[in-house]
């Protein structure tokens, strides 16, 4: 016990107070070695002082209590965002001198450190700092770390708080432009818009079985006379767009690392491929959902589906998602595929790819055969790498350089042959301007066609089967 209270002690000692014991532990030598009494004198005054601080410190109480206030609690990675921490004495008596240190991750921002001294009982301290949202992900801000000094500071107690705060930084998203077919508008492209059922003649009209909780009023009774079933008519029915977003998000298919530098203007431009990637799956599915798309968003490990797991996504839901989305180790895309498959959308599909072969491809082509207008957005790895990226900790070989690019052409033109519609990515282009390109008439995706429409010409070409 005694050599635990002798450790604690000599653990409360800040620098300088060690540095004044050793001092005063010299003194204490020399005189007695001496014989000098004043030395050990001015010895046990020294060695008394740490003693008497660290009574002082160990005497004090306290009891705070904490609120963070974070605006905006949802942070675009790039911006930056103002928290408000409110320190208030809760206990009976005026505080000391405290030191309070934010413990934040380092991909927000160092540390803060306020010194509060003499807080009185029930008072509060609004102490401000800024965070910057470097790093997509949920963040933890917290806990408070108090420090008690002394006037001379030679000794120090620390205590941590458990409360803490939620930061989420989500993925950026750039307003696009453009009226293609990419847009996400239903029926002849207004937003929200109803496609009603040809009827040319009451007995054209279309009808269907009475389901329960139908309005009496649509009851069709010459159909219902003509079955012997109740039947009600389909005057007008809602015709929504449709669309599947597919984000590959492997670490392995993605150049990281160096120091890229973006379009001009842009000063918090993606630094790698895949921040590229998930940047352009928010901006597109953000875009396509409040233009009221139908919109299922997969990954190659699986389909991305609501924190609650129930109903589709929305455009909250998907940064939520995609803020805390991270490479993934799968090596293939079979499993994202075969959930794209499932997923069965009448509408086309929008691969956002990273570095992929003709295997890739090949399954990815084989399971949206089929007439189509579905798009491939894929990485230019020569224009990433020149740009400063790399793939792993050293850079690429000259002949794995050239391997890699001759890989990304051949799915490319694989992919072109199958009828998609397919644009690479630069470092030195926004994820708008590429939409652009996709919307323009250079790609064909310009013009009237629509998600669902029963003859859809926006690709060009209908997509076929795989080239042998």
């Amino acid at each position: 016990m005694a050599r635990t209270r002798i450790a604690d002690a000599a653990s409360s000692l800040t620098l300088r107070g060690r540095c004044l014991v050793a001092g005063g532990i010299t003194l204490g030598l020399l005189g007695a070695l001496l014989g000098e009494r004043a030395l050990v004198q001015l010895a046990v005054f020294v060695l008394a002082l740490p003693v008497i601080s660290a009574l002082g410190v160990a005497r004090q109480r306290f009891r705070i209590a904490t609120r963070r206030t974070v605006t905006p609690a949802r942070l675009p990675r790039g911006d930056d965002a103002d928290v408000l921490l409110e320190v208030a004495n809760t206990d009976r008596r005026a505080g000391g001198l405290w030191v309070l240190t934010e413990q934040l991750p380092p991909e927000l921002a160092t540390r803060p450190r306020f010194v509060v001294e003499r807080l009185a009982s029930g008072a509060t301290a609004p102490l401000r700092y800024r965070l910057h949202g470097g790093r997509r992900g949920r963040f933890s801000l917290g806990p408070v770390r108090l420090r008690l000094v002394d006037p001379f500071g030679l000794v120090l107690r620390t205590a941590a708080g458990s409360d803490t705060a939620a930061l989420l930084v989500t993925p950026r998203v750039r307003p696009l432009q453009g009226s293609g077919s990419l847009t996400g508008a239903g029926g002849n492209g207004g937003e929200g818009s109803r496609r009603s059922i040809a009827v040319h003649g009451e007995d054209d009209v279309s009808t269907r079985e009475y389901r329960y909780g139908d309005d009496l009023r649509l009851v069709h009774w010459r159909a219902t006379a003509r079955t012997g079933e109740l039947m009600v008519r389909l005057e007008e029915r809602p015709w929504r767009a449709a669309a599947s977003l597919f984000l590959d998000s492997r670490l392995t298919a993605h150049l990281t690392g160096g120091q890229v530098t973006g379009p001009p203007g842009d000063p918090a431009a993606p630094p790698d491929t895949l921040e590229w990637v998930v940047e352009a799956a928010a901006s597109i599915g953000v875009h396509l959902l409040r233009r009221g798309a139908g919109l299922r968003v997969v990954t190659e490990t699986g389909e991305l589906t609501p924190a609650l797991g129930r109903g589709p996504l929305g455009p909250e839901e998907l940064l939520e998602r995609l803020a805390e989305l991270g490479g993934s180790r799968h090596a293939g895309l079979q499993a994202g595929i075969e959930a794209l498959r499932r997923a069965g959308v009448d509408g086309p599909a929008i691969c956002l790819l990273g570095l992929v072969g003709p295997d890739d491809v090949h399954a990815l082509v084989r399971a949206r055969s089929g007439p189509g207008t579905d798009v491939a957005v894929l990485v230019d790895p020569e224009a990433w790498l020149d740009a400063g990226v790399t793939r792993g900790r050293r850079p690429l070989a000259p002949a794995a350089r050239a391997e890699l690019c001759t890989q990304q052409r051949q799915a490319a033109d694989l992919l072109r042959s199958a009828g998609w519609q397919v644009v690479q990515a630069r470092p030195d282009q926004s994820v708008d301007e590429v939409w652009s390109r996709l919307s323009g008439p250079e790609t064909g995706l310009g013009g009237a066609a629509t998600y669902g429409a029963p003859s859809i010409s926006a690709a060009g070409s209908a997509a076929g089967q795989v080239p042998a």
